[in-house]
């Protein structure tokens, strides 16, 4: 019998014992593995969300602080710039709790348009927003929650202003995944100013389209420094930059699960050696009846810690195939059901593959070096003596 045929025969010793290790270190491969996508989800789920020529210009102290609209007259005549629009949180609310269910900006109906060309909204109806002061444009995936569509009136309840607004649809963002709604700063305006307010002369962020990627940073720069000293000093970054500030609160939240996912690895790695100290004690005979024949104490051991490689290698192999096709399930619903949201960007990349390889050897060495030692270390005559 060859070496190799050996160890796959103590392998298949006691079959079920086996396939419940197996499938324990499968398991908590898979699990490592598919959170080892996260990062890597989130980034491209950024890369899909932000454009590398859009930054987004707003207070030092935060967005929920506000700076004069008229700066955005300023940011347009910087060497560089393509387009800029202001918008204002509007904080309209449809529901009959008052909840914002959905996020809603008051913007310039001129310029939105320039800002996001990658939008790729009909340019039809962007003259219809410029046409009715009413006028409002939606994301797909708020038009269809709420079965909205086109030309129909829907009526929102500022949790900011003292004016509660009709708008019209007249357009949408054609991705299944946008939540906005914009609606136009002049009917905003116009509202407050019929309630005794001065108007809406400031805005919380000013969008900026750049027209050469490679300017972006100077034009930040540039932008910044038109605000420098003043009561509304500016902080400027990219669009990926300002949506990944949001995610950011999830990265504690990662973290424990990375700690419970570490802890749960670490069980396995018990488990796993367990299996193989038992596996090594129930052949105790045969071990020492090999060694009194001559075998060496480095075959032995090298036979007992391939059997416990052999065994998490393979189920490495099967928990990165699990990670792998829900991963690929999960991109195939998010195809035609949004409501998975970034569930659908998580991806089992080679590097994640590399890694679920790597932590299932690490169990097998963990698992089989201990016992393995420990029964080749034992004097033979001792060993046959337990056994006869």
């Amino acid at each position: 019998m060859s070496w190799a045929r050996f160890v796959l025969a103590n392998l298949w010793r006691n079959p079920l014992r086996s396939a419940l290790t197996a499938g324990a270190v499968a398991l908590a491969v898979a699990l490592v593995s598919l959170l080892l996508t996260m990062p890597a989800g989130m980034d491209l789920l950024l890369d899909r969300l932000a454009s590398n020529t859009r930054i987004s210009v707003h207070h030092k102290a935060g967005v929920v602080y506000t700076m004069p609209a008229a700066f955005t007259r300023k940011i347009r005549q910087v060497d560089g710039v393509a387009a800029a629009v202001a918008m204002s949180w509007y904080g309209g609310a449809y529901e009959e709790a008052g909840r914002v269910t959905f996020p809603n900006f008051a913007v310039e109906a001129e310029h939105v348009g320039a800002v996001y060309p990658d939008y790729r909204i009909d340019p039809v109806e962007l003259d219809d927003f410029l046409r009715y002061r009413d006028g409002a444009i939606v994301g797909r995936g708020t038009l269809r929650k709420y079965g909205w569509k086109i030309g129909d009136r829907v009526t929102l309840k500022s949790t900011i202003y003292p004016a509660d607004l009709e708008v019209r649809i007249v357009g949408e963002i054609p991705n299944d995944a946008a939540p906005m709604l914009w609606l136009r700063r002049d009917y905003l305006d116009e509202a407050l100013k019929a309630r005794g307010w001065a108007g809406l002369g400031n805005a919380n962020v000013v969008w900026v389209r750049v027209a050469d990627p490679n300017r972006v940073n100077a034009v930040m720069r540039d932008i910044d420094d038109l605000s420098r000293n003043s009561e509304a000093e500016t902080a400027s970054e990219t669009e990926k930059s300002f949506f990944g500030n949001f995610f950011g609160s999830l990265d504690g939240l990662v973290r424990i699960i990375l700690l419970i996912t570490s802890l749960v690895a670490l069980c396995i790695v018990f488990i796993a050696a367990n299996t193989t100290s038992m596996s090594v004690r129930e052949r105790a005979g045969e071990i020492a009846v090999l060694r009194a024949l001559g075998f060496s104490r480095a075959a032995i051991f090298r036979t007992l810690v391939a059997e416990a490689l052999l065994l998490a290698g393979g189920a490495g192999l099967l928990g990165v195939a699990m990670a792998w096709g829900l991963t690929g399930t999960l991109r195939a619903l998010a195809g035609w059901n949004e409501t998975l949201g970034p569930l659908g960007n998580f991806t089992v990349t080679p590097a994640v593959v590399a890694q679920g390889v790597a932590l299932s050897v690490a169990v097998g060495l963990l698992a089989g070096v201990a016992p393995a030692l420990g029964v080749v270390r034992r004097p033979v005559a001792e060993a046959l003596r337990e056994v006869f």
